[in-house]
């Protein structure tokens, strides 16, 4: 390229000459081979690059170097010197297999979205060394002369150079999803891809045809450098990561201060030498350290992904997980996302009926009627006349999808897709009316007159001349009216009736199409033009129209409310349209206030800041503002996610918490910055989303919760041995906590992970982000409630074994048998507590019996498992020296089955009555 410094606009004013010579080529010919081989070299391949890929190498590693993975290296190590080498592995272990979870998690996740890939168009039409060639389109380059027609995605800027009826959705880079017009002539609107004769990569065909020459590609597109912007954003770490480091140094200097504190029992209490203390009291570190926080995170996150994906939301990152379940504001685009895309003709109005349709989207899926009754058409001949325009007048194709699930794909404008689907519930078919009314010209829908006209020849010998277009365009060059089958003047009574309907149909955030037709004698149209052919013509009625709301999204809405989560729409669409689907579905009530693109950029950032606290609506924005929008929201506190699908869409979902993409219509670029991709681009998605994100927090919370109830009983023997300077032997030994820190705890605590939503956990608002994983609900369940019976409970076993030989009349055993008996005793109560524990554990507020005790699959075979690993212990004498663990009698087994029993029913009665306060409060 001879000038690499030209501006788009300034592409677009030069002359088709002035282009070749630019560009070094012939218009005629095209690039020849060599040229366009030697441009490739020079420019590069026409693809949008992606973000800078961190080396795999490193991506592996971090899963191993985290702040709670580096604490466990350190207690493995710790293990070691204390002269248990094979706990010390056993930790490793842990870390290892976790961290291989994790990064398999994270690979299978990143290997989805990038099946999702769909940037640019593999092969597109060009022509080079004279001839027509079908070429991949990251082999483009600037010179090369393209053809487009409807469907075609663009592969690169370019300039048209020849068009036909050539109609363009640039809503990937505008936001605005009106297809635009498009000529060979420079025009420049407002806004910087308001040019008339310039066609952008990553925008869609979607009427007529052109031929164009590229100008620029690859990462010099428009597309390409708002990806750059984006790629250029740091990512930071997510409230989960920050919120594990911070548990990770409150349960070092928890692990810590009760490891100091046994030392110095052992020392001043036990008079243990100072070497057999300090052993004492690493064994008492590792054990406080739950080992089996990692696993669990990862399982969680990986278990949340899996039933996202399965509700239609795909997760790039495992901890972007948990940070859906803290989002309090959702900044959600209106078309796609609320609603169906899916433009959808619901009333016909004619100046003496009103019809209703029933049916929504683009299936024949209802009937038009009048007074609830279905329609007969030959009883209705002025309503026969308009949708026999709205038949004849159009140039959009529905292709119906192939496979259940998948949406229809339209070639055209939404607005023709829905007159399409607005005829065929009426049973008329475009083949059989082409026969008999044949189009003979055509003048196309362009944005300055905003009408299309058609003339066909009918076969009763008339040729009609059909009109559809903008009430207030079409209104100037209509004389008469079509009231009940006769034509009468056009009086100013019938233009206020016709202006009013539109008015009510608006006020409703309807849009009305107009329709008119006249007939003609002349029998050449060469000479047609809009000036002579669309004028004293007569207006038939008006064809309401909307984007109908998905189904699914009124309850997703009411969620939303319930959980204190406020949506704001981000819209394109005009302030009465965009309000009126707000209202509709619930999201404000109508006293919202409504902020336009043009109001919002003469606001300070203190203005729009207060303005995001309360109800409001923005509409008439480009995607750009609602980078702006993200930030503000954040200014204020809030945890955001927010929604896009185009290029522009990218720097806002870079900077929201969570960024969601549309995986249906979303391009590249916006899937490539985004934490979430949506595979049905529905709202209701991005709740299911929040609600597993928050039933993760809870689960991880749950297993906290878990593993320092048994922590409790486990610390509860050794301070009876410390405090009683030895007089009573310590009824638990450090190897059989640890058993059950890295054995009989870890698959049930593993279960609570994979744990199901709570009912009623979108009942409560987010979680504020000064709360933590390890709060004071926690604690005191785990060391005054828990834990407590359990340690009172496991103290008894220990006493019950030695009652039974012959204490008190005798000293506590603390060698032989006997110890290892009572010492055993004391484990398997612990454990038996523990299964009641994580039955216990699994709801924090409804009953279990309600959400049903074998509902948990896997906490069930985690305590069949814990239970075998205790048989296992208990009966295999070759691990009896290792665990200081002895045979069991009946009667011990008889008083280990009755302990869950009474623990599941207490905990029972406890929730019950936390049930009737909150209802009592709610009274």
């Amino acid at each position: 390229m001879q000038n690499d410094k030209l501006t788009d606009d300034q592409y677009a004013q030069l002359s088709i000459d002035e282009l070749s010579k630019d560009l070094d080529l012939s218009i005629h010919t095209g690039l020849t081979t060599a040229e366009a081989k030697q441009k490739l070299e020079t420019d590069g391949p026409n693809v949008i690059q992606k973000g800078k890929q961190e080396n795999e190498l490193l991506n592996f590693l971090k899963n191993f170097v985290s702040l709670m993975a580096c604490l466990l290296w350190v207690s493995g190590l710790i293990a070691i010197f204390a002269g248990t080498p094979e706990l010390g592995i056993a930790i490793w272990a842990v870390n290892v297999i976790n961290g291989l979870f994790s990064y398999w998690e994270e690979h299978a996740a990143k290997k989805a979205t990038d099946a999702l890939s769909k940037m640019l168009p593999t092969y597109v039409s060009t022509i080079r060394d004279g001839k027509k060639i079908q070429l991949v389109a990251e082999d483009i380059v600037p010179g090369d002369i393209v053809e487009l027609q409807a469907g075609d995605a663009i592969p690169a800027d370019a300039r048209v150079i020849s068009s036909s009826s050539l109609q363009v959705d640039e809503s990937a880079l505008t936001g605005e999803s009106i297809p635009v017009d498009k000529f060979p002539e420079y025009k420049h609107g407002e806004g910087p891809f308001a040019i008339q004769n310039i066609v952008f990569a990553g925008t869609v065909v979607t009427n007529g045809t052109a031929t164009i020459m590229v100008i620029e590609t690859g990462m010099n597109t428009e597309f390409g450098k708002i990806a750059s912007l984006t790629q250029g954003q740091k990512q930071t770490d997510s409230p989960l990561t920050k919120e594990l480091n911070h548990l990770t140094r409150q349960l070092s200097i928890l692990s810590l201060a009760i490891g100091l504190g046994f030392f110095v029992l052992a020392i001043f209490f036990v008079h243990y030498p100072v070497a057999k203390s300090f052993i004492f009291a690493l064994g008492m570190i590792v054990a406080f350290i739950p080992e089996g926080l990692l696993p669990t995170v990862t399982l969680s996150l990986a278990h949340g992904t899996q039933v996202m994906a399965k509700q239609h939301a795909l997760l790039k990152d495992l901890n972007s997980v948990e940070t859906l379940g803290e989002t309090n504001v959702i900044c959600s685009d209106k078309t796609g996302t609320l609603t169906q895309n899916q433009m959808t003709v619901n009333h016909i109005w004619l100046p003496d009926q009103e019809f209703t349709v029933t049916g929504t989207g683009y299936y024949n899926n209802g009937k038009i009627q009048f007074n609830n009754q279905d329609v007969d058409l030959k009883n209705y001949p002025d309503l026969s006349l308009l949708l026999d325009i709205a038949l004849l007048n159009n140039d959009t194709k529905i292709q119906q999808p192939k496979e259940a699930g998948d949406a229809p794909k339209i070639l055209g404008t939404p607005t023709e897709a829905g007159l399409n689907i607005l005829t065929d519930k009426a049973g008329l078919s475009l083949a059989d009316r082409l026969k008999d009314s044949p189009r003979l010209k055509e003048l196309p829908f362009d944005s300055t007159r905003r009408m299309m006209t058609t003339i066909q020849k009918n076969n009763d010998g008339k040729t009609y001349v059909y009109v559809k277009g903008a009430l207030s365009n079409l209104m100037t060059v209509c004389d008469t009216v079509l009231v009940n089958g006769k034509v009468v003047p056009m009086t100013p009574e019938y233009k206020a009736q016709i202006d009013q309907a539109n008015r009510e149909y608006a006020a409703q955030g309807l849009r009305s199409l107009a329709f008119a037709y006249t007939t003609t004698d002349a029998d050449n149209f060469d000479d047609a033009t809009p000036a002579n052919t669309e004028q004293h013509l007569t207006f038939v009625g008006l064809a309401v129209m909307q984007d109908p709301p998905r189904e699914e999204i009124y309850d997703a809405v009411r969620k939303c409310h319930t959980a204190d989560i406020r949506i704001i729409m981000v819209t394109g669409d005009s302030t009465l349209t965009a309000k009126s689907i707000a209202v509709k579905i619930g999201i404000v009530s109508d006293a919202a206030r409504v902020i336009t693109g043009a109001e919002m950029g003469k606001m300070s950032d203190a203005e729009l800041q207060e303005a995001v606290k309360g109800e409001v609506i923005f509409a008439r924005v480009a995607p750009e503002d609602k980078y702006r929008i993200v930030s503000m929201c954040q200014a204020n506190g809030d945890v955001v996610a927010s929604t896009g699908d185009g290029v522009n869409d990218a720097p806002a979902l870079k900077k929201a918490n969570i960024g969601i993409a549309m995986g249906v219509t979303g391009t590249d670029v916006a899937k490539d910055a985004a934490d979430m991709i949506l595979t049905d681009d529905n709202f209701a998605s991005i709740v299911a989303a929040i609600e597993e994100g928050r039933t993760v927090y809870s689960n991880i919370q749950k297993f906290l919760l878990y593993i320092f109830t048994s922590n409790v009983p486990e610390a509860f023997p050794s301070i009876l041995f410390l405090l009683s300077g030895g007089a009573i032997p310590l009824p638990l030994t450090v190897m059989q906590i640890l058993t059950v820190d890295l054995g009989t705890d870890m698959l049930p605590a593993l279960g609570l992970g994979a744990e199901q939503s709570e009912p009623g956990i979108m009942d409560r608002p987010p979680r504020k982000r000064t709360d933590h994983l390890l709060n004071k609900t926690i604690i005191w369940k785990s060391f005054g409630y828990y834990g407590l019976i359990a340690s009172l409970i496991s103290t008894f076993a220990y006493f019950f074994v030695n009652w039974q030989h012959g204490w008190p009349h005798v000293a506590l055993a603390a060698s032989g048998n006997t110890y290892m008996v009572a010492t055993t005793m004391t484990l398997a109560a612990i454990v038996f507590c523990q299964v009641a524990n994580v039955l216990n554990i699994r709801t924090q507020r409804n009953s279990l019996f309600k959400v049903g005790i074998f509902s948990n699959h896997r906490i069930m075979w985690g305590i069949v498992f814990e239970i075998c690993l205790l048989a296992f212990l208990v009966y295999m004498p070759f691990v009896h020296g290792l665990f200081g663990t002895a045979d069991l009698s009946l009667h011990d087994w008889l008083f280990l089955i009755c302990i869950p029993v009474p623990l599941i029913l207490i905990d029972e009665f406890r929730k019950w009555c936390v049930r009737k306060v909150i209802k009592d409060m709610h009274k």
